[in-house]
């Protein structure tokens, strides 16, 4: 059986890292989301607080987006244990 979802039943497996990393920047959701439309990624502070909540499934084109607004290595955003990998 296909699953589509992380243990805890998130669409995502990086979006308690982005909360982490952009606090870290003290930035706001807003101001993350400003800082992704600077460089060229299409979404408001709504879409940025779902892809924190797991709520939103978040694409690869997005994932390099968030690597270079939060400036962080890409692999840094993912959470290798958040699925289960047989």
């Amino acid at each position: 059986m296909f699953i589509n979802k992380t243990k805890n039943g998130k669409n995502n497996v990086c979006g308690e890292k982005i909360a982490k990393f952009r606090t870290e920047l003290n930035l706001s959701q807003r101001k993350l989301a400003d800082r992704l439309q600077v460089i060229g990624l299409d979404v408001d502070k709504n879409a940025v607080q779902r892809m924190e909540s797991g709520q939103r499934f978040i694409t690869d084109i997005e994932l390099i987006y968030l690597s270079k607004a939060l400036e962080k290595p890409l692999t840094d955003l993912l959470d290798f244990d958040a699925v289960d990998c047989e």
